[in-house]
């Protein structure tokens, strides 16, 4: 289908992944922004086998070998005296095992990495989505400003805010009772968490803190969630309070209460997910990413799911035969709705699981997470073979 026009709603790490793999296809796209420019927004993000493999066939393994790290391990520690109750290898035995590196990186890096395979004169700024509709012939994107885009497809890729999954689900956002505090702190502050490149989680009743390098090791990103129904607000640049973040880690071990000391600032996001749903499309809409399922940030595979969305409907386009679009849509659909259902569950589930109060729950979570570290356990999740996925998948 490569004579397709295609009409992306959203610039984020979505978009531009789904625009890039488009690109290499030979198919028209063009995508819709409606910030005026992209900034060096957003804190740090974890990047596992199953897409760190799909960004090195985009030819972005030299970008992330310069900025991101490579981790040797994840680490999950109790709160309150940092007990180790699970560490799980990467580095090397994780490339060994699944062909591919994982990644700690900044959003910022990562999603310029991907700008850059997108040519310029396809990405459009200061255009914001207001609606979306179709009929048999096309779909039209309708802008604030009044404008019209005619395309044969429009993908959301415009977050769990979507203007497009409106035209597909009749749902709204769940608000999951936790806000997270995210910051960034220079490597030199808490050289005690950088004795070795690693993914810390400490889990403690109600919340938990997780911490990494990026910025090729210059940096450490943080998040750290805690228990709040008064806060709604969902904005990368919406300030929170380093005291208010510190008194709600009192008593937490003296490394989660040193990094917090370290940030100078930080922001704060409410999260929110969305129920599942049956279809990504609509007769000539779909959706990817976040407008497609959106997960709490608890099982680190939301940038992860977004581009494998990203690659798969873009193939499934690229290899449309005679049924066309319609044939290509189900064909996503069919590959992409129950692995994201299980992993947007999960996601639920460890919301619960890394915030049990101390008591026999929490103590038959650690002894399961103590006889289950290494990577067996993760081969689901990081082993995904898309390219396999896509070719066992049907035509149609």
């Amino acid at each position: 289908m490569a004579h397709i026009r295609v009409a992306v709603v959203g610039a984020g790490i979505a978009g531009l992944a789904f625009a890039a793999t488009l690109h290499r296809a030979g198919i028209d796209c063009h995508v819709y922004e409606q910030a005026e420019r992209l900034t060096e927004v957003g804190a740090g993000v974890q990047l596992a086998p199953n897409a760190t493999r799909l960004l090195h066939q985009l030819d972005l393994g030299a970008h992330l070998r310069a900025v991101a790290v490579a981790p040797q391990a994840i680490e999950m520690r109790r709160w309150d005296d940092g007990g180790l109750l699970q560490r799980t290898p990467l580095g090397d035995l994780c490339v060994g095992r699944f062909g591919a590196p994982y990644y700690t990186v900044h959003r910022a890096h990562l999603h310029s990495g991907l700008r850059s395979l997108v040519p310029a004169d396809r990405v459009h700024l200061g255009v914001r989505c207001t609606a979306v509709t179709q009929n048999a012939d096309e779909a039209r994107l309708h802008t604030a400003g009044g404008a019209t885009v005619a395309a044969d497809l429009v993908v959301g890729a415009d977050g769990i805010h979507s203007a497009v999954r409106e035209l597909i689900a009749a749902d709204q956002p769940r608000y999951s009772g936790q806000s997270i505090y995210r910051g960034l702190v220079p490597a030199e502050r808490v050289p005690f968490l950088l004795t070795e490149p690693r993914v810390q989680l400490w889990f403690g009743p109600d919340q938990h803190c997780v911490c990494y390098p990026v910025s090729a090791g210059r940096q450490v990103s943080f998040g750290a969630t805690v228990p709040a129904s008064d806060w709604r607000e969902e904005s990368w640049s919406a300030r929170g309070d380093t005291a208010a973040l510190a008194a709600a880690y009192a008593g937490w071990h003296p490394d989660v209460a040193r990094l917090i000391a370290a940030a100078e600032t930080v922001s704060r996001w409410a999260l929110h997910d969305r129920d599942g749903i049956d279809r990504l499309s609509a007769q000539r809409v779909a959706v990817i990413g976040d407008a497609a399922h959106p997960m709490l940030p608890f099982q680190a595979q939301g940038a992860n799911q977004a581009i494998e969305d990203a690659v798969v409907l873009a193939r499934c386009l690229a290899e449309a035969g005679a049924g066309g679009l319609s044939a290509a849509l189900r064909r996503y659909e069919r590959i992409r709705l129950p692995r994201t259902r299980r992993i947007q569950q999960q996601s639920r589930d460890n919301a619960q699981t890394f915030h049990l109060a101390d008591g026999d729950e929490q103590r038959r979570r650690d002894t399961a997470a103590q006889t289950s570290s290494g990577l067996d356990g993760h081969a689901w999740l990081y082993g995904y073979d898309v390219e396999h996925a896509i070719t066992t998948s049907g035509s149609g």
